[in-house]
């Protein structure tokens, strides 16, 4: 492998989402070298400090949707309610057929706005779970899912999780959340289109077989954890199932304890490698109402991108992202890390 003075930048396309990323390694440090400046936990929670999201807490969030195990008051997941809503559950979708005259489109912002609460115990965080404690996160998605998609106005569901607060989370306490939409957003419609288009260029899913031996970092069973070829931030991760999939809520329970131990690996090594940075973590699922003829290019998959940089202008105004690590590069160093159990 070529030494960092040696790499010439590239221009690679990501097929994908369809967007160019400059690969510049000029820019950066090592990859070895790679640390968080300013990790998600740099210090213990306060055992004093009244935290909503805590066991005994219950009566200070939002309305509660479910829990798990259900009907026991020592729960391990809950899932409720967001106090501060992107969207109302309690309005009506009006499908923006109402312009003004000025012909500016907006509808009533109807939607879902839900929290899972990942653990009671607030010094716990998602990667400290056994797999069968990821796994059962996982399920709770699916369980949500499965309830918001009788709703026929729902078109979209978006998982995600902010882990650190330049990340996004406004809550030490270990959560995710869910947002259903009454439109598919046009992110999603790019990446099928694209995907779509690759597919009718090879007569291939481009995520079936995604797992080069460059780019690849673990697998298990029913999944592959790799670096993009066309990574757009340093040390991304796409953990991606083998068999082809549209629809995350399709998870059975096996697959969710393999991904939950794929997955809990995955963030111990960024973890370890990068000084527990800040991360998002991002499910990338199918419409709710994807067409029949859709199904054999549409493949969902989990997308991790830790805090290292952010994004500038040059990001913002072109859609075409920088990043100074080479995929294979950040490959090989996140296969190199060891994980003792």
């Amino acid at each position: 492998m070529a030494s960092l003075s040696e790499r010439t930048p590239e221009i690679r396309r990501d097929r994908v989402f369809n967007r160019h990323v400059i690969l510049s390694p000029a820019r950066a440090r090592r990859p070895y070298d790679f640390k968080s400046k300013s990790p998600a936990n740099p210090t213990p929670p306060s055992s004093t400090t009244q935290c909503p999201f805590c066991i005994g807490s219950e009566h200070e969030c939002a309305p509660e949707i479910l829990r798990f195990p259900p009907n026991t008051p020592n729960w391990k997941i809950r899932v409720i309610e967001n106090l501060y809503p992107a969207l109302r559950r309690d309005q009506e979708h009006n499908f923006f057929t109402n312009p003004d005259p000025n012909f500016r489109l907006s509808s009533v912002g109807f939607g879902f706005h839900d929290v899972v609460i990942e653990t009671p115990i607030h010094s716990l965080h998602l990667p400290d779970l056994s797999p069968i404690g990821v796994a059962d996160v996982l399920l709770a998605y699916k369980t949500r899912i499965d309830q918001l998609r009788l709703h026929q106005s729902i078109k979209y569901i978006q998982v995600f999780k902010n882990h650190g607060a330049t990340a996004g989370a406004s809550m030490t306490h270990s959560h995710s959340q869910m947002i259903a939409l009454p439109i598919v957003p046009p992110s999603v419609s790019s990446r099928l289109e694209s995907t779509k288009a690759w597919f009718n260029e090879t007569r291939k899913c481009g995520l079936c077989n995604i797992g080069s031996d460059e780019v690849s970092i673990d697998k298990s069973a029913h999944f592959v954890s790799v670096v993009p070829f066309a990574a757009s931030f340093p040390f991304e991760i796409w953990i991606v199932p083998k068999v082809h999939c549209c629809h995350f809520h399709e998870l059975d329970n096996e697959k969710a304890v393999d991904l939950g131990g794929l997955l809990k690996l995955m963030l111990l090594k960024l973890s370890k490698q990068l000084n527990d940075p800040p991360y998002n973590f991002m499910i990338h699922t199918s419409p709710l109402d994807i067409a029949t003829s859709d199904l054999q290019f549409s493949h969902w998959f989990l997308q991790i991108v830790p805090q290292l940089s952010g994004i500038g202008g040059f990001e913002m105004g072109s859609g075409c992202y920088i990043n100074p690590v080479f995929s294979e590069d950040a490959a090989k160093v996140l296969r190199e890390v060891k994980i003792t159990s």
